[in-house]
């Protein structure tokens, strides 16, 4: 039997990390076993669902590296179904119509807390005759369907991950509404917990893998599954993502969509790699840093934790930084000259993008920081207080002249790594200047600071780009 897998986001907002993971889980298992991942985009929600939404969604999917097998449904394409098999519970008495107003519900839910209660639905219409439902239509009730929930019964399933869960009859709040309300005897648009059952059903779904929060809904579509007599497919519920505080992560935390680690400058394959490890703790891996091929291999739902698992930045930086790290040079120069490119900064040539790119990969934590440890190549940085002490030492003036005439009487030449180590050498040893005394005021003319990159490197870079005498002239003015 084929192993069917699905994500069933709902497009009423951005692609958020805590739904990105879900998707993460869900492949990397029908990876993992052979089977398929699918996606079906419920925009039943018509007041809050959006087309952009369920774009960025699927993009959101293709940046992360998280491909599905079969083209996408819309469950609103499927309504029509919906209402049939809602239709069909009426007729056999698993569901009928209640017409409770709002104004009954809420002093319903009045009286509840007053007593500290749960609130929960009283059933009222139940067992209504074909009269009475007749009497409410002439007076212009709408009406809900409702199944009905037999409050005795236990409700059982065994989870991948949570193993045997149980939950009773009365627990679920009365009997759970399938469709929104409508006129006469017209069936109004169904509701999650009845579409979800039948369009899982329809895409012959055998796994069923999301948050802990849907654990109540689980139990209720059990029973709509059994009244369809449809065959249950396993289930199997993810720990939630938490904050620092161990609160759900939401909006309030700042940043919980994928577009806006993207934007951070997040690379796609570390941020997949750091969600995978988010709740799930493998029994064996040599590594953290694993591509979704490698990790598919080893990944099983049943290591995947029970409690909540808390986001952490740090983690997700040192990841993110190792994949700068170890990305083909020319790759990640491509990336980072779409920065250099959106500052309006033009490198001198090919060479020289990946000679820096090269030069500053290693202390990257982010892709955005290629902006400010690439800005001193491009602009002249001005000249910090440490950087102005140290110039007032004779020393520092003395050692800029002689660097600056040796490059004069040299025809102001292009410098490689050798021929910038031989000027310190042979100036150091020739004028017996101390060589730190030598590179820190280069260092100061070059980046305005005592701090920066390797000096020879840079100088190199420096040289290409014809800024090396300019900026030592700058500076002896500035003395």
């Amino acid at each position: 039997m084929e192993r069917r897998l699905r994500l069933a986001p709902s497009p009423t907002g951005l692609f958020h990390i805590g739904t990105a993971r879900t998707a993460l889980f869900n492949w990397l298992y029908a990876k993992k076993i052979g089977g398929k991942f699918l996606i079906r985009i419920e925009d039943t929600d018509f007041f809050r669902s959006k087309s952009e939404y369920a774009k960025n969604i699927l993009e959101g999917l293709k940046w992360l590296g998280i491909k599905w097998d079969e083209e996408p449904l819309k469950q609103s394409d499927r309504i029509s179904i919906h209402k049939k098999y809602i239709k069909k519970l009426l007729d056999c008495g698993a569901a009928y119509r209640c017409f409770t107003t709002e104004d009954e519900i809420s002093e319903l839910r009045g009286e509840q807390k007053k007593k500290g209660l749960p609130p929960k639905h009283d059933n009222r219409h139940r067992n209504l005759s074909n009269k009475e439902i007749e009497t409410f239509i002439s007076q212009g009730r709408s009406s809900v369907i409702r199944f009905k929930i037999d409050e005795n019964i236990q409700i059982k399933w065994v989870d991948q991950i949570r193993g045997e869960i149980k939950w009773q009859g009365k627990d679920l709040g009365g009997d759970l509404v399938l469709s929104r309300r409508a006129m006469g005897y017209e069936i109004g648009d169904p509701l999650y917990n009845l579409a979800v059952v039948i369009d899982d059903n329809f895409m012959n779904i055998t796994n069923v893998v999301r948050g802990e929060d849907h654990i109540s809904n689980t139990a209720k579509q059990i029973l709509i599954y059994e009244a369809l007599g449809f065959k249950l497919p396993t289930f199997s519920h993810t720990p939630l993502i938490l904050n620092n505080e161990g609160k759900k992560l939401s909006k309030r935390d700042c940043v919980t969509s994928i577009d806006e680690f993207r934007d951070m400058g997040y690379l796609p394959e570390a941020l997949a790699n750091y969600m995978a490890f988010l709740g799930w703790s493998p029994k064996s891996a040599e590594s953290e840093i694993l591509s979704l091929d490698e990790i598919s291999k080893i990944f099983d739902l049943s290591d995947i934790n029970k409690a909540g698992a808390k986001f952490n930045w740090e983690k997700l930086n040192w990841i993110n930084s190792q994949y700068i790290k170890n990305m083909e040079t020319e790759k990640l120069s491509g990336i980072i000259r779409r920065y250099w490119d959106n500052m309006d900064w033009d490198p001198p040539s090919q060479e020289w993008a990946i000679q820096l790119t090269i030069l500053i990969k290693d202390s990257m934590t982010l892709l955005t920081d290629a902006i400010d440890q690439s800005k001193p190549f491009f602009l002249l940085p001005p000249i910090q207080k440490e950087g102005q002490d140290f110039l007032k030492n004779n020393d520092s003036k003395e050692s800029l002249k002689l660097i600056l005439n040796y490059l004069i009487e040299q025809n102001y030449l292009k410098l490689d790594k050798d021929k910038a180590k031989e000027i310190i050498n042979e100036i150091s040893k020739m004028h017996k200047v101390k060589k730190g005394i030598l590179m820190k005021s280069l260092r100061v003319a070059f980046f305005g600071s005592l701090s920066g990159p390797d000096l020879i490197q840079s100088w190199e870079l420096f040289s290409e780009s014809k800024s090396d005498i300019s900026r030592i002239e700058r500076c002896l003015k500035s003395i």
